[in-house]
């Protein structure tokens, strides 16, 4: 059985050879399901990513009510897609090694607009939380002036994104573009999300929050760069591409990157940095799409994407099935009792967050239920919490079982040590 490592462990992939020679080909095409099924899944998000990028450019075209509230829509709908390929992270290195210029959270967004006085200012651990580029057109940065008289994507992504190497310096991705369009929740534990109004998109006199032909460039810069990026990714998956490559080079290392990718994600990122540690200090800023309250929903589709991958099977946005061979076809080949747990588990925890959500949906918001004393609250949390880490244990008998070995999990504090999170 592998070992359980904090969330700053090194994440090891070696694979045992024990498979016998005729399951190579069931390996093949468990894979070749699983590569299929990323390059959907990432395909659908980009094509979600163009939806809220239409909708944006109405929103600068034409600010108003209905034009902020259909780009708010389209962001929320961009989100279902690509909270389903988070799976894929962990155990392939090349989404790893993109993943945090699309969805980096939690951020500094002084960095980035106006915050509220409540926020604070710079600090020890980061200069430049309360940098505001947007009214700002120039700066120092490491003792280098910074022209920022212009907003464009290489600004974000080359200059202000994880500026002086401190990852709460977000300057990209979908969280960048949800607090441009929400602005800070301010309500703590109280009902409601943000409520940036539309007139800080609006030029001349009625302007709100000051500069805002700044903030268009910096909303129509950050999606587009969203775009650009997922277009990437959406390539690698395609025959020929670098991750599908990757993925087909060494068949039993394959088999252990779904399986790694499905643990990590269950227990430590999800379970435990987004779920369990944000219950521990009931701190609605701790809850992952924090500004517009659709915390829920990326929790759910989280839950969904390590379900679909296992199962072998996902259901495009426009309705086409995408399905093939699976690693439970593989596991249930040996051991059909272990695969009949792993669906039970699975199903157990999409069950519970599918509590959540529609508890969520019905308006007893996420950062609600983190309110400390509110056991309704925590009840529903925990369930997710749970399931998460019941079908990690059977996620570790699926690594047993296929003799796969040196396998690490991503860990977290708030599971593995909980003393130290308030330490």
């Amino acid at each position: 059985m592998k070992k359980l490592f904090a969330a700053t462990s090194v994440l090891t992939l070696t694979a045992s050879t024990a498979f016998a020679a005729g399951e190579d080909q069931s390996k093949s095409d468990v894979l070749t399901t699983y590569a299929n099924i990323a390059e959907a899944k990432y395909d659908d998000s980009l094509i979600a990513a163009k939806s809220l990028q239409t909708a944006v450019n109405a929103l600068i075209a034409n600010p108003s009510d209905a034009t902020l509230s259909a780009a708010r829509a389209a962001w929320i709908a961009a989100r279902v897609p690509y909270q389903q390929t988070e799976v894929y992270r962990f155990g392939n290195a090349i989404v790893d090694d993109w993943e945090g210029k699309v969805n980096a959270w939690p951020l500094d967004e002084g960095l980035i607009d106006y915050v509220d006085a409540s926020y604070g200012g710079p600090s020890d651990e980061n200069e430049f939380a309360a940098l505001n580029v947007i009214a700002n057109p120039s700066f120092d940065l490491s003792g280098e002036a910074i022209d920022a008289s212009e907003i464009t994507p290489a600004l974000l992504s080359d200059t202000l994104h994880e500026a002086d190497g401190i990852e709460a310096n977000v300057a990209t991705g979908y969280h960048a573009i949800e607090f441009l369009l929400w602005g800070q929740d301010l309500n703590g534990h109280g009902s409601g999300a943000g409520n940036r109004p539309f007139t800080d998109y609006v030029q001349g006199d009625a302007c709100t929050g000051g500069n805002c032909d700044r903030r268009a460039q910096y909303l129509s810069a950050a999606t587009d760069l969203l775009v650009s990026d997922l277009a990437w990714m959406a390539d690698q998956w395609k025959e020929g591409g670098e991750a599908r490559a990757a993925l087909a080079a060494d068949e039993t290392a394959g088999v252990a990157a779904i399986l790694t990718g499905m643990g990590s994600l269950s227990y430590g990122e999800q379970a435990g940095e987004r779920m369990r540690l944000g219950l521990m200090l009931n701190d609605p800023e701790e809850e992952h799409d924090c500004f517009s309250d659709n915390t829920h929903n990326s929790h759910y589709y989280d839950g969904l994407g390590i379900q679909n991958v296992y199962l072998g099977n996902y259901t495009r946005i426009d309705g086409t099935p995408v399905s093939g061979a699976s690693l439970s076809d593989l596991v249930s080949s040996s051991n059909p009792e272990l695969d009949a747990e792993m669906k039970i588990k699975l199903a157990n925890t999409m069950q519970a967050l599918g509590r959540l959500k529609s508890t969520a949906e019905a308006g007893f918001a996420y950062d609600q239920m983190l309110e400390r004393g509110n056991e309704g609250g925590e009840q529903l949390i925990m369930g997710g919490v749970n399931g998460l880490v019941d079908q990690t244990k059977t996620i570790e008998r699926i690594v047993t079982a296929l003799e796969l070995d040196q396998i690490e999990f991503e860990g977290s504090d708030s599971l593995d040590n909980p003393n130290a999170v308030f330490q």
